[in-house]
């Protein structure tokens, strides 16, 4: 994933825009894509700033709602295997 420009440069190009200039002149002034200037002042418009959006996906563990299951499995027999341990998982939540 590319690495997103800076808020400072997000200021200038709205300045700029603000300034009254268009959107598409903007981004030839600053040489960067239309869509760096139109992204950020669509946002500067819906959320009221041009901070970027979080990158990233998933922010949860999917094995969080099995923690205490796994833990207690680990704790009864200290040399299980991964294997083992998921098999008693998938048997565990298939009743």
């Amino acid at each position: 994933m590319p690495k997103p420009y800076s808020i400072d440069l997000r200021k200038r190009v709205a300045a700029y825009v603000e300034a009254g200039h268009s959107r598409r002149a903007a981004a030839a002034h600053f040489s960067v894509s239309a869509s760096l200037v139109i992204n950020p002042m669509s946002a500067l418009g819906e959320r009221g700033g041009l901070a970027r959006k979080p990158q990233g996906g998933r922010r949860h563990a999917k094995l969080a709602p099995h923690r205490v299951f796994i833990l207690r499995g680990v704790a009864e027999k200290d040399d299980i295997t991964m294997p083992e341990l998921a098999a008693e998982l998938w048997r565990q939540t298939q009743r």
